[in-house]
């Protein structure tokens, strides 16, 4: 990789960090961490399982959902070894070439989230706003050609990463203020103006998901006139249900997102304890928050999990008497 050549060394390093000035409790503080992200493996997993098995799930709606259970699955999967590496077993050296792999896959996948929940508020103005062509506009080739420009969107995004980082050199030796590589943490330390990167790293998230939170904004400012048009409460109240996991969906990855950008890039004076854990706010929060809102909110899911936790149970005792008959 071109990238790497361009660095002080080929055996630059850094420091991660969990969370400072708390490293005696770090023991402590990684089983809450690791059961969170038992539940976000195991949450998403069942969504993304029972969305495959369960034929009446398979609608744009639950398309879509299953996307976003990917891509939290993948987020999370970038993150865990550090984490737990640092909290576990103190394992905070990390290789600039492994660093830098890390950062790609996390701002990859949370601006893919981005784009997932753009697809998902599309998802939903066409079934409230649009409901008669919702499935002439929304069918299988539809959806594909959307997982295609969202894929797209990633490759120019990693490209215009690996164009801003390729005539960069870093200091070695330097301590991150996360257990994951996050890029304007990373940038810090680079020999040449580091305003330059972090400035032109913030242009294209606000780009990628600036654009993608506007378009949001649109969709819901369009969604309220339709629904406030509709004279039956019912109705009102059907079409605001069906919003509801989405709305927090999209409210628990921006909020810690641009907080923690924001707090990296015009707050220099924040606490590194503050901004730890706002990062582990924002990679955490919405792949384990996400499976048990749309479990908790959405019936159709609700009730084939529960089908298949039954038809699993009722299994075992049909298995046991068929081996006791054998016998």
């Amino acid at each position: 990789m071109v990238i790497f050549n361009n660095t002080t060394s080929s055996s630059l390093n850094f420091f991660l960090t969990a969370f400072p000035g708390l490293e005696l409790v770090h023991v402590w503080i990684s089983i809450p961490v690791c059961c969170l992200y038992t539940i976000a493996l195991l949450g998403n997993s069942m969504i993304l399982f029972v969305i495959i098995v369960e034929q009446s799930l398979h609608k744009p709606m639950y398309y879509f959902l299953s996307m976003l259970s990917v891509v939290d699955l993948c987020l999370t999967i970038s993150t865990l070894p550090t984490v737990l590496g640092v909290l576990w077993f103190h394992a905070r050296e990390i290789s600039f070439k492994a660093c830098f792999i890390q950062m790609a896959f996390v701002h990859v996948f949370s601006f893919l989230e981005s784009s997932v929940l753009v697809a998902m508020a599309f998802d939903r103005f066409m079934a409230i706003c649009n409901p008669l062509k919702y499935a002439t506009v929304l069918t299988d080739t539809m959806i594909m050609v959307i997982g295609l420009v969202v894929c797209t969107r990633q490759v120019i995004f990693i490209l215009s990463m690996f164009l801003a980082l390729k005539s960069t050199s870093f200091h070695g030796g330097q301590e991150l203020s996360h257990p994951f590589c996050y890029h304007p943490d990373v940038i810090k330390y680079s020999y040449s103006n580091p305003w330059i990167s972090s400035f032109l790293g913030m242009f294209l998230q606000l780009y990628m998901t600036g654009t993608d939170l506007l378009f949001i904004l649109f969709s819901y400012v369009l969604i309220l006139r339709t629904v406030l048009s509709t004279v039956a409460p019912k109705k009102q109240q059907k079409a605001f249900s069906t919003c509801i996991c989405h709305l927090c969906a999209v409210t628990i990855f921006y909020v810690p997102m641009i907080s923690l950008s924001f707090t990296h890039r015009l707050l220099n004076s924040t606490s590194r304890v503050v901004c730890s854990t706002l990062a582990n706010v924002y990679l955490l929060l919405p792949p384990v928050l996400n499976p048990i809102i749309y479990s908790l909110k959405t019936k159709t899911i609700r009730q084939a999990m529960l089908q298949l936790l039954q038809s699993k149970s009722s299994q075992g005792p049909n298995v046991r008497r068929l081996r006791g008959g054998r016998d």
